[in-house]
């Protein structure tokens, strides 16, 4: 007999003991990303019972998403410069301009991680996940670009680390070809 078997037969408390532990688990206070991600998660399921006609989380597709990306916009703090602004391009423009204040790319980037995580936990299927599609990721590349390019920040992405063969030629832990 297994000792989960014995424990059970013989009325261990084991499974008080973890029901203990659980229970503070709960008590104890969430992280700040977790913090986030049910703030984040409970405002995108308002926004969604908003739209009119309301939209079940079941019907959400990346549509939704990018509405409701685009809907936060209107609360951003990045000055974003039009492309007819003197400023447009440059990182530390000289003086104040009529230009929107948008999200940040990084703002939104985190969000839809944040975003994707809380739909997996909350029961959706990695395969229907709205925050996980194709359309989002060229949304967020687009926004990316041409933020940097309106803001003159040049966004170059980090090169992946080669495994260079060692001085004594051990190539043990390089890649198989």
């Amino acid at each position: 007999m297994s000792s989960k078997g014995k424990d059970i037969a013989e009325g261990s408390s084991r499974s008080s003991v973890v029901s203990a532990d659980h229970d503070q688990n709960q008590k104890q206070p969430l992280s700040r990303y977790e913090s986030q991600k049910r703030r984040d998660w409970n405002t995108f399921g308002q926004y969604l019972r908003n739209q009119r006609p309301p939209v079940s989380l079941s019907q959400c597709n990346s549509n939704q998403v990018l509405d409701f990306l685009r809907y936060l916009d209107q609360f951003g703090k990045t000055k974003v410069h039009l492309q007819g602004c003197l400023f447009f391009g440059q990182a530390e423009p000289l003086g104040p301009c009529t230009c929107p204040l948008r999200q940040a790319w990084g703002s939104l980037d985190a969000l839809i991680g944040r975003l994707r995580a809380a739909y997996e936990e909350n029961g959706g299927l990695p395969e229907t996940n709205p925050f996980a599609t194709g359309a989002i990721r060229v949304y967020l590349r687009e926004l990316r670009d041409s933020q940097a390019k309106a803001r003159g920040i040049p966004y170059k992405k980090k090169k992946k680390k080669r495994n260079l063969v060692k001085a004594n030629g051990d190539t043990s832990n390089l890649p198989m070809q």
